[in-house]
């Protein structure tokens, strides 16, 4: 996810920016302006309590503006990133975008700041007056607004500054060469961010196969914790004889032992763009704890996908496949067979719901052909690549 707050001041030409933003990146637009609009034309309760306050000649606060951010962020999950226009306007509000940007799960990329002498942006605007029929493009109207925005923009920018985060662009420079700057800056932040994506489906939708080749074609790690747990075995490292003992009795592996191995992968693996992760995470608690390791390495889920195949199919797959060496240890009757999917159903299905409502779920037609079903979900990883 690309999330951008656009700064500068009257006339800096942001309007002219965003709507390039917002095309080429496919970011969803944030102007508290609007959407507060949109919420009083809809008669939301957020947007009559904010109606009800303007009517009396108050401010609305920053508990509603808040409040109808994460509404909007949350109503627009297919979105690839946000682009935020006049929030946060001053040092609380930028507090307040960060602690919702934690809520939600991911974080403010960079705050771009498009500068602009205070003269040039008079110019800029009384040239607009002429044309725009604007009251407030007047000389000492503009002056007032430059001003204002000056006293409250300063401590957000070294707010920002302190985060590592800020980038500055001479807003003066034609509008084509600000836009390739903006894209210099853009490229650099998404080269710092891993591509991660979930691939789920039940048993027999062909998963491992599916996510082997699409690592291969895509330059990402393939995660997956079966292998990783017997090269443990082969290696016979200290996890890899706690693993065997646990195989011995017929007891599952823990996730504390689990994520340790996910996180050595995450840490050892340099200058690759992302991984697949499958068969990992199979429970509502392992999601969690996914979440919070690609948290801590700065990473997060750009995608997760679903390949859909029915269940006598799968059935079908399965019974065929036990009987060549790809056999598993739940293909060897139709009892286990029909058990393995029912455990996928009561621990993971709740899992993909989640990601679902958090992130949304690309669901792939996993009936065909190897090839057919991997173009399939190739043109989606591609879209969003």
């Amino acid at each position: 996810m690309l999330n951008i707050a656009l700064f500068g001041p009257p006339g800096a030409g942001k309007g002219t920016q965003s709507e390039f933003l917002i095309k080429k990146y496919k970011l969803f637009y944030i102007s508290t302006g609007d959407i507060l609009r949109k919420e009083i034309a809809d008669k939301t309760k957020l947007g009559l309590e904010a109606q009800s306050i303007i009517a009396s000649g108050g401010l609305v606060s920053d508990e509603i503006i808040v409040q109808i951010i994460e509404k909007t962020i949350t109503e627009n999950p297919d979105a690839n990133g946000f682009l935020f226009d006049g929030f946060p306007r001053t040092y609380i509000q930028a507090y307040i975008l960060e602690g919702l940007m934690i809520k939600l799960n991911t974080s403010l990329n960079c705050l771009i700041s498009l500068n602009v002498e205070e003269d040039e942006s008079v110019k800029r605007l009384l040239d607009r007056g002429k044309t725009s029929g604007r009251s407030d493009d007047n000389e000492v109207v503009i002056r007032n607004r430059l001003k204002e925005y000056n006293e409250k923009t300063l401590p957000v920018l070294r707010f920002y500054k302190d985060k590592g985060i800020f980038r500055e662009l001479n807003g003066a420079n034609s509008i084509d060469k600000v836009k390739k700057g903006i894209q210099k800056i853009i490229r650099e932040e998404l080269s710092k961010n891993l591509f991660n994506i979930v691939l789920f489906g039940y048993p027999g939708s062909g998963r491992g196969s599916q996510g082997i080749a699409l690592a291969k074609k895509f330059g990402l790690e393939y995660v997956a914790t079966g292998p990783m747990l017997e090269q443990e075995i082969e290696k016979n490292t200290e996890t890899g004889k706690k693993i065997k003992e646990l195989y011995d009795n017929g007891q599952l592996v823990p996730d504390e032992i689990v994520v340790q191995l996910i996180e050595k992968k995450l840490e050892s693996s340099k200058g690759i763009k992302g991984f697949i992760f499958k068969g990992y995470p199979r429970t509502l608690v392992q999601s969690y704890i996914l979440d919070g390791l690609l948290k801590k390495h700065g990473s997060s889920i750009a995608q997760v996908i679903e390949i859909e195949v029915p269940t006598l199919e799968l059935i079908k797959r399965l019974d065929e496949r036990s009987k060549t060496e790809r056999c598993m240890s739940y293909d060897t009757s139709t009892s286990k067979i029909v058990k393995r999917l029912q455990e996928h159903e009561n621990k993971t299905v709740p899992v993909i719901e989640k990601y679902n409502q958090l992130h949304g779920v690309t669901k792939i037609d996993g009936l065909g052909s190897f090839n057919e079903v991997f173009e399939r979900i190739s043109n989606e990883i591609s879209k969003l690549i």
